[in-house]
């Protein structure tokens, strides 16, 4: 199958094209802003809307390019835009064009009002707590930041272990946007099958809050139609540095649906409909499942929307619908 000649359907009409790992925040000025990897891997795009839906039509503005050599200049992966503490942060992931798989976080941060025309500078590699010794030193990537109970926590992806390498996800509480001030903890690992098709995988978290809990949904296997969405939750109260506040499903909440034609679900993140009256979510997924050479450079990963619901005994539920956004 080839992208020409997919079956559409109702299920699976894309808010942007060609846009993976996309990242949606709704600011005080209500604005939504997005940002995503494109197809390239060479640069950080930013649009702005007062609508979920009017994304799709806005202007895209280039605030940052890769570096022509050394690090950040290579697989410009997964950046998110954050407002913390008066100012913007994007996090992201970058190679080096002479180790193009040394992937490591990075951090920009704008001072201004605007982050579409205001002035980024780099603030560098993220850096880990005094006395970490293992955070960051292999491949990292997929950093999300989240708030709980007034304190900030930073959730990444790193691959650990000898010959074929395991990526788990690990939690951290943040000094600054750009330090951790704790040593990693050890969030989850891909225990199941379904986490381990083609690679052992578990990447791409993104936090949502809930009638007193908080859900971490996150990316399983490898990119192609086996890539799934798993959830990790805890009770907002808890000790969320302590392994043993969080459970895991043991199933994924979102995978491939043959019949409505999406394919390799993932990397979203949340965001609230206009009126705050809907929790959504943003993710990306294919139309088609057969790829011709590396899933990771076919460009179709498009960017998908969905309300998330709620279960009587406040679980999500996540379940494909028409793109409906008026």
């Amino acid at each position: 199958m080839t992208y020409e000649n997919f079956k559409k359907t109702e299920y699976n009409q894309p808010l942007l094209e060609q846009r993976a790992d996309p990242y949606v925040y709704k600011h005080l000025d209500g604005y939504y802003y997005f940002t995503a990897s494109v197809p390239e891997y060479d640069k950080i795009i930013l649009r702005k809307s007062k609508s979920i839906k009017g994304l799709a039509e806005a202007d895209e503005v280039v605030i940052w390019k890769k570096h022509d050599s050394g690090d950040m200049s290579q697989n410009i992966w997964a950046p998110e835009i954050h407002f913390i503490a008066g100012a913007w942060y994007i996090y992201f992931a970058a190679g080096r064009s002479e180790q193009i798989w040394h992937i490591r976080p990075y951090v920009l941060e704008c001072k201004d009002s605007d982050p579409l025309t205001g002035e980024w500078r780099e603030l560098g590699k993220m850096q880990c707590a005094d006395g970490d010794e293992f955070s960051f030193r292999a491949f990292s990537l997929d950093a999300t930041v989240f708030e709980n109970e007034g304190t900030y926590y930073y959730i990444w992806a790193e691959k650990v272990g000898v010959g074929k390498m395991i990526s788990n996800l690990y939690i951290a509480e943040l000094e600054t946007p750009w330090k951790l001030k704790t040593i990693q903890v050890l969030l989850t690992t891909p225990d199941y099958d379904w986490e381990r098709v083609g690679y052992w995988v578990n990447e791409g978290p993104s936090a949502i809050k809930h009638d007193g809990k908080i859900f971490i949904t996150y990316s399983a296997s490898a990119t192609g139609a086996c890539y799934c969405i798993g959830l990790l939750y805890a009770d907002i109260n808890s000790d969320l540095l302590d392994p043993r506040s969080w459970t895991k499903l043991r199933k994924p909440v979102l995978e491939t649906d043959e019949e409505k034609g999406i394919y390799g679900p993932g990397h979203n993140s949340f965001t609230t409909s206009e009126d705050g009256s809907k929790d959504i979510m943003i993710y990306h997924a294919r139309q088609y499942d057969e790829i011709v050479g590396d899933s990771l450079f076919d460009p179709n990963r498009h960017t998908m929307v969905m309300e998330v619901k709620w279960s009587e005994n406040g679980m999500p539920i996540f379940d494909y619908q028409k793109l409906s956004l008026d």
